[in-house]
């Protein structure tokens, strides 16, 4: 063998060497180091707005707080529900859940507890309407008629991961007479609200709550059948610090539409929105705002003495949109004769009546693309009852519960869910927290089929007082989708209202970083 040939083969070697050694070593592709160094955390501060209730005098309502027990979390923390400013709130007896008292120095305490003692220039501060105790259990309190303010909610801590708050109204008479019944949202700077109306028989009021320190700018715009209604009344509004607005939807346009979407678009800041539907004859409920828009939209929770469920859905693009629309039953997919499709024109509000399209038993909305897959928002108007002793409730398209979603103001009496899981078989786990007034949290595993809505027997906590929570927790990858119903009857009539479940957002991604002092020599 010639030294030209050792030298070809020394130099093949290495080679071989150098190449297997940045195989074995080479560097990973940007963001991988990232992705799995990240770490999912509990988030430590939740911010939740709750909108002024009714202007009833015969209203009764219950604001319930719960924070389910995450790992992870810190000793201490702290949850408060307070007024927002320009109204009244009452201290609420958290223990019992009694209103607390409203005497008091009425120059004070109707300024929100703004006033003190003038000598030392000091103010009052203003008492929680309700204030958490624990994680784990919920805490209630409750204030009558109609001059209760809105809230503004802030947890930290401990109580900062999926904190949530329900207000429930009963009124028992007058329009929106029934069951009103909303999760009380988070800041943001856009929301959606298919299946508002200004029709001869709806008030629709657009709640705008502030909890900023600055004020928020914000245009209303609003779509019908036709497309977009000119309104400069709704552009431009102000929102003061601190502070809720309630817009009357018919104060914006001058002709009466029966079916609406809402677009609340902030310019300037952040808020929290809500339509409050009221009807003359037909009851009243709070519309919380559609998920985003997606090809795909979920209705879930549609009750099963159902007597009518109208879908209202609007396509914010410039393309129409085609829908195939389907109920997923307790036995599997099934198409609504006469209804297997919706068309949608961009930027036009669409609407048709589906009937009793539930037929005895509970189910969930699914519309996906029939052809191009167009985004557009929706929601349904259920009715249940017949003749006078109807009552109504929304129900808007919603996101997966993703890892965990809590709803509370729950009894053994008057709530039931539903669970659905349109593209595969899923387990969940659902908890029943601990009572407000006492008893033991216990869990129970359901099988939801593939393309099927179940209604699952709750699991009750033992030795229950007062109301629980709910926590959805599905234990497969495979998405799921979920309602809670509360029901209430009141002289014969069956007042109701819906909530859905949403990933409750109490833990984020938090990229690990070590120090480099090799930085400090570039």
């Amino acid at each position: 063998m010639n030294r030209t040939t050792l030298s070809l083969i020394a130099g093949t070697a290495a080679l071989a060497a150098v190449t297997g050694f940045a195989a074995l070593n080479q560097p990973d592709a940007p963001g991988q180091d990232t992705a799995r160094a990240a770490a999912e955390l509990p988030v430590e501060r939740t911010s939740l707005l709750c909108p002024s209730p009714s202007t009833s005098d015969l209203a009764e309502t219950s604001y319930t707080s719960f924070t389910p027990v995450t790992k992870g979390t810190a000793g201490g923390g702290t949850a408060a529900l307070t007024a927002a400013a320009g109204g009244p709130a009452a201290p609420a007896d958290t223990a019992s859940g009694k209103a607390g008292d409203k005497t008091g120095d009425k120059a004070g305490d109707k300024a929100g507890g703004k006033t003190g003692d003038k000598a030392s220039g000091k103010k009052k501060a203003a008492q929680p309407v309700v204030a958490p105790k624990a994680p784990g259990t919920p805490a209630v309190g409750v204030t009558t008629g109609g001059d209760a303010p809105a809230l503004l909610g802030t947890a930290e801590g401990k109580f900062a991961p999926g904190w949530t708050v329900q207000e429930t109204t009963e009124v028992s008479a007058g329009s929106g007479r029934g069951l009103q019944g909303l999760t009380c949202g988070a800041p943001d700077t856009e929301f959606w609200f298919p299946g508002a109306g200004t029709s001869a028989d709806r008030t629709d009021y657009v709640h705008l709550t502030n909890p900023d320190d600055s004020a928020a700018v914000v245009d209303i715009e609003l779509y019908g059948k036709d497309g977009a209604l000119a309104s400069t009344v709704g552009e431009d509004i102000t929102v003061p610090a601190h502070s809720s607005e309630p817009i009357l939807l018919s104060t914006l346009i001058p002709e009466k539409q029966e079916d609406l979407t809402v677009h609340v678009n902030v310019r300037s800041g952040r808020l929290g929105a809500a339509v409050q539907a009221l009807d003359a004859k037909l009851g009243g409920d709070w519309l919380a705002p559609s998920t985003e828009p997606a090809a795909t939209q979920v209705v879930p929770g549609i009750p099963k003495d159902a007597t009518a469920v109208r879908l209202i859905a609007y396509a914010p693009g410039d393309a129409d949109a085609d829908l195939k629309v389907q109920l997923a039953s307790p036995s599997g997919l099934i198409t609504p004769a006469g209804h297997e499709t919706l068309h949608v024109k961009a930027g036009r509000t669409t609407s048709v009546d589906l009937g009793d399209v539930t037929r005895g038993e509970a189910g969930s909305l699914i519309l996906t693309p029939t052809d191009q897959s167009t985004p557009v928002v929706a929601a349904v108007r259920v009715l249940r009852g017949k003749g006078d002793k109807q009552e109504s409730a929304f129900i808007p398209a919603a996101a997966p519960v993703g890892a965990r979603a809590s709803v509370a103001d729950n009894t053994a009496k008057t709530a039931s869910l539903s669970l659905t899981a349109p593209k595969g078989e899923a387990k969940v786990k659902v908890t029943a927290s601990a009572g407000s007034g006492g008893g033991t949290s216990v869990s129970q595993t359901y099988t939801v089929k593939a393309g099927t809505a179940q209604e699952v027997r709750l699991p009750v906590p033992a030795g229950l007082k007062g109301t629980f929570a709910l926590t959805v927790e599905p234990l497969t990858a495979t998405p799921v989708y979920a309602a809670r119903t509360l029901t209430v009857t009141q002289e014969g009539v069956s007042g109701f209202t819906i909530q859905t479940l949403p990933d409750d957002r109490g833990t984020v991604a938090v990229p690990q970083a070590d120090e480099d002092v090799a930085v400090l020599q570039r």
